[in-house]
């Protein structure tokens, strides 16, 4: 039988993805955004996205020298926004001290903002050809069934086992045509439900295949009861009909986007005005549901404390955008200041018929 590399690389040539568009001129700089906009969101929705993004800040001195919130902008849809913020952040390290270049070498990758061990591995080997392994999702998935590796591969043991498995297999010559295979792979036979063995290229020798369940491999994350919040978004309009926005801290929820302001339920119940919306929105450790107020501003003017301060600002001095701007009159024929998250997205467009 051939080798397990000899075999994922002639499915790869036969049918793996060639086409995709960070796959044309693989430089450094372009896999690096590909890969990060990849972790835990599926290619489908990625790719409109990368497109966009490189036609944007199509170098990484240019993605350095943009505004934050053109930035977040362009991330606006793609969720886990922390990776946005480190993408940016690194990208301004990498200028600072590395002349613009992303280093060669995977420990000066992984002391970069938000570059792993498998992001690194990623960029070295897709983009230099060097010899070093991955461990996304999906290679993990792969590797786990072939093995009958039991356990959740967040679990540090599990971990452990997977990289030793991964570096064992990752062969010296056309690394990176290996590791786009194992994420092809993963991605279109290997998959978490319905797995096709029938035409996979390892299936011959695979244990979690002979096992006859598949898909017991890997383990699943133990089930943890999320924990419900509660928010009230307050949906705050001027005489002209604009939207009252303000940015967000630059860390934590949505951090560095903009938003609607927020109140408990209990500060809401003070706000005349009436209830437009209500929906749930799930993060990956808890449920948040929203309740969306409709809040006249000249109702809050006069108030005392943070509701106060808002009442006050008025066009002239909250309708200018910058860097250090924390708040802004928005009229939804104008674009739109930076970044905005999912929930917020779908108010305004829910609100004002205009599909943002």
């Amino acid at each position: 039988m051939p080798s397990f590399d000899q075999r994922v690389l002639q499915w790869f040539d036969e049918h793996g993805r060639k086409h995709l568009p960070w796959q044309q001129n693989p430089t450094a700089y372009r896999v690096w955004i590909s890969e990060i906009m990849l972790q835990q969101t599926q290619v489908a929705t990625v790719v409109p996205f990368y497109e966009r993004f490189m036609l944007s800040f199509p170098t990484l001195g240019s993605l350095a020298q943009s505004p934050t919130d053109d930035v977040l902008a362009h991330w606006s849809g793609l969720g886990y926004y922390a990776r946005a913020r480190n993408l940016h952040r690194c990208a301004q390290t990498v200028v600072k001290d590395h002349a613009g270049e992303l280093p060669t070498t995977r420990p000066e990758l992984e002391a970069l903002p938000g570059i792993g061990r498998s992001t690194a591995g990623a960029i070295l080997s897709l983009a230099h050809g060097l010899p070093e392994p991955i461990l996304d999702g999906n290679v993990k998935r792969v590797l786990a069934r072939h093995q009958a590796i039991d356990g959740w591969p967040g679990q540090a043991s599990v971990l452990k086992q997977l990289w030793a498995l991964s570096e064992k297999i990752t062969p010296i010559e056309r690394c990176g045509p290996f590791n786009q295979a194992m994420m092809d792979l993963g991605a279109t036979l290997c998959k978490r439900t319905k797995p096709q063995c029938a035409i996979c290229p390892v299936a011959e020798d695979c244990q979690g295949f002979a096992s006859g369940n598949p898909t017991a491999f890997p383990g699943k994350k133990p089930k943890k009861e999320k924990p419900v919040k509660s928010t009230v978004m307050l949906l705050i309009r001027n005489a002209s009909g604009e939207t009252y926005l303000e940015k967000r801290p630059p860390s934590g929820i949505w951090g560095g986007l903009w938003s609607l302001p927020e109140a408990t339920p209990d500060e809401a119940v003070g706000l005349s005005g009436d209830s437009v919306m209500r929906f749930r929105h799930t993060f990956s450790h808890y449920h948040l549901d929203i309740e969306v107020k409709e809040v006249m501003h000249q109702s809050i003017q006069g108030l005392k404390g943070r509701w106060g301060k808002v009442g006050s600002q008025t066009l002239s001095d909250a309708n200018k955008v910058s860097e250090t701007s924390e708040c802004v009159w928005w009229d939804n024929d104008q674009k739109l200041p930076g970044g905005i998250a999912a929930p917020v997205a779908k108010i305004l467009t829910a609100t004002t018929g205009d599909l943002l």
